[in-house]
């Protein structure tokens, strides 16, 4: 039975893998991505057992170790004493508990990875420097009106129309999603560096998380061991513009003045920083008809929990799965996505909001925060979310 015919929106880290499972599911993918050409700042990403699996079940699980690295535990510290609060087994635990490992990665490494796979699958047409400006659903398939950057229009149907076109989604609208994404009060500084820039007791195979009252801060070593990833979190009134807006390093350890000296040695070490404001928004509808949603398009998750780029591949994973190649029975099949994915990602929604609050509290209430995590012990930290990294597609 011949496939389908499928225009996903955006290829992020969520549109790709979607192009690539649909494709290996015997679907023709038409990719539609509005900018001219890839091109990643420096950021990390955290795999966890939940993406991993998937991803190497896509095949990509030898190019992905020649570039990830595995931490071998979480190490979780007070952002201005660097006593230890407690830890988060990972490693051979995480491989052990739930079958699959604990990555962390650059995302450029992540990016390229995936893109080559799909560059090699003759069924998949990547469309760059086009955007979707117009989208007709009728019974029998969706007419989709692309609009190239110098105006030029053109128009194409398709079965099905994935949506993966990130926090400000433009595809969400076609499911009625007229509500933008609230700033939900953080700013997220973000850089990498050379390893051998930071301070000796932060260069380890580990990931570094410092607690400390309206503001937190996440390392880990990416690209194969080469680079440390930072990301520093603040709260602010206001939003920043833009997703990688400059920032002022000397305003952010202003801000860490108080901070144990190996965190403000790390965090004086970059040369530039980029800023990007952290949004949510509740997860709703994320199909309809012969549309459907993933990743944040669906529903944007707060960086607390490090699931945003996992929840994506799950999403592509999933809808892969449940997609059958019958075209008059896609709605079903949507439906059957739609009920399978909801009530997941709301979950992780809202854990990672709980985390955030978690995070950032101080007086008794840190107190008491640090005290359980200290009595959970490494393994029972992980266990905490054994619902979370246990998590596979349905068959």
């Amino acid at each position: 039975m011949s496939g389908l015919s499928i225009a996903v929106v955006g290829a992020g880290i969520g549109g790709l893998t979607a192009a690539l499972a649909l494709a290996r599911q015997g679907h023709a993918v038409t990719l539609v991505e509005r900018r001219p050409g890839f091109s990643e700042v420096g950021a990390g990403l955290q795999l966890s057992p939940n993406a991993s699996r998937i991803l190497t079940d896509l095949g990509l699980g030898a190019a992905l170790r020649r570039v990830v690295t595995e931490p071998r535990r979480v190490v979780i510290r007070d952002v201005r004493s660097s006593r230890e609060i407690g830890q988060i087994a990972l490693g051979p635990f995480m491989r052990e508990r739930f079958g699959a490992p604990y990555w962390v990665v650059h995302r450029a490494d992540l990016q390229t990875i995936l893109l080559d796979a799909v560059r090699s699958m003759p069924s998949i047409r990547l469309v760059m420097g086009r955007m979707v400006d117009e989208v007709t659903e009728g019974s029998g398939g969706v007419t989709v009106s692309i609009v190239t950057s110098k105006g030029a229009r053109e128009e194409a149907s398709f079965d099905l129309l994935v949506g993966a076109d990130g926090v400000w989604s433009k595809t969400r609208r076609f499911l009625g999603g007229a509500a933008a994404p609230a700033y939900r009060g953080h700013v997220a500084w973000r850089t990498t560096i050379d390893r051998s820039l930071a301070p000796a007791p932060l260069t380890g195979d580990e990931t570094g998380l410092w607690l400390g009252p309206r503001g937190h801060v996440v390392h880990y070593p990416i690209a194969g061991g080469r680079l440390i990833n930072i990301v520093a979190i603040e709260e602010s009134r206001e939003p920043v513009d833009g997703w990688a807006d400059p920032g002022d390093g000397a305003v952010l350890t202003a801000r860490y003045a108080a901070a144990a000296p190996a965190l403000r040695q790390l965090l004086a070490a970059p040369s530039q920083w980029l800023r990007w404001s952290l949004f949510d928004h509740p997860a709703g509808a994320m199909a309809r008809g012969r549309i459907a949603l993933l990743g944040d398009a669906a529903h944007p998750v707060l960086p607390f929990l490090a699931q945003g780029a996992a929840l994506a591949i799950e999403d592509a994973a999933t809808l892969a799965s449940l997609l059958g190649h019958d075209a008059p029975a896609i709605p079903q099949a949507l439906s059957r996505y739609e009920a399978e994915r909801l009530s997941r990602v709301k979950r992780v929604q809202g854990a990672a909001r709980q985390n955030g609050r978690v995070y950032h509290a101080g007086g008794l209430i840190g107190f008491g925060r640090n005290i359980v995590m200290g009595r959970l012990g490494p393994e029972g930290m992980t266990e905490r979310y054994g619902w979370l990294y246990g998590y596979r597609p349905p068959a």
